[in-house]
């Protein structure tokens, strides 16, 4: 994990952690690294969500851009899967989206993107970290009047909207959905793509004004979709994060239908219809163990991969897959799309139910999820990988594991910039599944009070 970028990019608070000077700072060397390989002028495309901070970061960005000599292209308000999208479209050397993505409006964040609409691999991210904290100086001034041009397009957004409208090839009709557009980004698309393919629609969370994006509304909020569902009698709900990349559902009943749920009636949809590229989906350590005992069930292969969605697509491209994800609702479609995208997956997952004639609580039945018990135990940044090494902690890791065999499994593993160590545990019993955990984080804590002392 790099210094600045995470696995989901740079998260700060707006303007006050992640100021306008490093937005400006990080505007001119991702133009510097985008342009390595290039020889002609370089132009990056803009995109920010419905944030009220996002026009000052996208702005410092676009200076940036523009004093190293390249061209910036701002789109405004767009989902993050419509930026990745149209960087290729227009022949963009990359992209910049300004999003915190689920959380909250305090927050903003960078998310960069290559020339393929991929998210930018760690050596280049990496590279642009040196070239801001160690090596500034690397950054050559431009000869004189040899500036960037800021230009703006209206119209990205509507490209965006009849790419997905044609790529879907749905009909939704019969279908009552609620959507939830988390006051975010899916506000400026969702309308005219879900209504177009025939379903009627009940929206919510679809009034941004800044300081409401992700509040108590979208797939990190699911309470207030599941009351819409039963209160205005929908076949079912779907629900976006603010940037419009995740994608969560809720059936008839109100009952949640997460991602690794989505990903399962997507993968034996696509089985049966021959879409299923070499008959195998990715799975990772954030995936419930009902998704891989679900899919020896139907014979769907798997291949590991590590989370997050740039790990996770890289996987998918090298091995020739064309479906992934995880169970917060980032799913992938290669074939489709470049990034993940919560209204293709929607779409998708509607289409499923249309054709099927059946409820989405039946169709949800594919899989039987497994208890899950997930803890975190915080760490000081001095202790990073400490524990790996500690045999007392790896000892009841793999004595546990050895208990639950296959009808379980036990990861741990280190998350977040203000690292934690995120212990998760699976198997048939909760209170066994529990008590392990339970035993794990208080041998870690021992452990790391230990290392403290010494």
């Amino acid at each position: 994990m790099g210094r600045m970028f995470g696995r989901d990019g740079m998260r700060a608070i707006a303007v006050t952690e992640l100021t306008c000077e490093l937005a400006l700072q990080i505007g001119r060397a991702a133009a510097v690294v985008l342009a390595k390989q290039n020889s002609e002028k370089t132009k990056i495309l803009i995109g920010m969500d419905t944030r009220s901070s996002s026009d000052s970061i996208a702005a410092a960005l676009c200076s940036g851009i523009c004093s190293a000599g390249a061209d910036a292209e701002l789109i405004g308000a767009v989902p993050t899967p419509a930026l990745a999208w149209l960087v290729k479209e227009h022949g963009a050397n990359g992209g910049i989206m300004v999003t915190a993505s689920h959380i909250n409006a305090e927050f903003s964040g960078i998310k960069l993107f290559s020339a393929l609409g991929h998210r930018l691999s760690d050596d280049r991210e990496e590279e642009i970290e040196r070239l801001i904290l160690d090596n500034p100086g690397e950054i050559i001034p431009i000869p004189r009047r040899n500036y960037g041009k800021l230009t703006f397009s209206e119209h990205a957004v509507d490209k965006y909207i009849a790419h997905i409208r044609e790529t879907a090839c749905a009909d939704l009709s019969g279908l009552k959905v609620v959507i939830d557009c988390a006051n975010g980004c899916a506000s400026r698309t969702a309308k005219e793509i879900f209504t177009a393919l025939g379903a009627e629609i009940v929206f919510i969370g679809n009034s941004p004004d800044g300081s409401n994006i992700n509040k108590d509304c979208g797939s990190t909020h699911i309470d207030s979709l599941m009351r819409a569902v039963k209160e205005n009698e929908c076949t079912c709900g779907i629900a976006f994060d603010g940037a419009a990349e995740r994608c969560l559902a809720v059936d008839e009943n109100g009952s949640l239908v997460d991602g690794d749920v989505i990903i399962a009636m997507c993968a034996k949809d696509m089985k049966e219809r021959g879409k299923l590229r070499n008959n195998s989906i990715i799975f990772t350590q954030a995936n419930n163990l009902g998704l891989l005992q679900f899919a020896r069930t139907n014979g769907i292969g798997t291949s590991a991969s590590s989370p997050g969605e740039r790990s996770m697509i890289r996987r998918m491209l090298e091995c020739g897959y064309s479906l992934g994800g995880d169970p917060a609702g980032h799913i992938l479609f290669p074939d489709e799309a470049p990034s993940a995208d919560g209204q293709l997956t929607g779409i998708r997952l509607l289409d499923v139910l249309a054709r099927s004639g059946r409820k989405l609580s039946e169709l949800s039945g594919v899989i039987e999820k497994c208890p899950q018990v997930m803890l975190n135990v915080p760490i000081d940044k001095r202790f990073r990988e400490v524990w790996k090494n500690d045999r007392a902690v790896t000892g009841i890791i793999d004595e546990f594991s050895e208990i639950l065999g296959e009808e379980g499994r036990v990861v741990v593993r280190e998350v977040g910039a203000e690292p934690v160590i995120r212990i998760m545990i699976e198997g048939r019993d909760f209170s066994t599944i529990n008590t392990m955990a339970l035993q794990i984080a208080d041998t870690i804590k021992e452990r790391l009070t230990l290392h403290q002392l010494h």
